[in-house]
């Protein structure tokens, strides 16, 4: 049996929107590169048509992985998730220890991190680091750059 795949309501939202964006706009794009290139000619040596072959399998595998995601997820209710401690789906303020700067995340599931817009993984070493932590808690994260440690400023949850 597949894994199960947990998400938040956000998460499931944009997997959904993704897969219906790709199966209809990013398809018929897909279909239209196809024809252009088809449109120069012979096959043997058409390097735009190759490219657009492997767009489009790069596309049909991209969807594929949306619908087995989509197929075996599990939904968070973060209704039910105590608020006073990290879970997955927490939004988390931390202040880095060595330059006192703070930083917010949210703590996803692999499928949604996405750290340039303050997501990342309960599997990051972050994450890891954080989860079941309370507030004022000092987590110390080993990284490629050497052990950072952290101080647990806030924690957020949608109710």
């Amino acid at each position: 049996m597949a894994e199960e795949i947990l998400l938040t309501s956000d998460g499931l939202k944009e997997l959904q929107d993704e897969l219906e964006h790709l199966k209809t706009v990013g398809r018929k794009e897909m279909s239209e590169k196809i024809k252009v290139a088809l449109s120069f000619g012979d096959l043997s040596e058409n390097a735009e048509y190759d490219e657009a072959k492997s767009e489009q399998g790069k596309l049909e595998s991209r969807i594929n992985e949306l619908e087995a995601i989509l197929q075996n997820y599990k939904l968070i209710d973060e209704a039910e998730l105590p608020s006073d401690i990290v879970n997955r789906a927490s939004k988390v303020t931390i202040r880095d220890m060595e330059t006192k700067e703070n930083i917010t995340y949210q703590i996803v599931g692999p499928q949604q991190a996405n750290p340039m817009k303050g997501r990342i993984s309960d599997e990051s070493p972050v994450g890891k680091a954080l989860l079941g932590k309370k507030k004022g808690a000092t987590v110390s994260v080993e990284t490629p750059a050497g052990v950072l440690k952290y101080k647990i400023v806030d924690i957020e949850l949608k109710k």
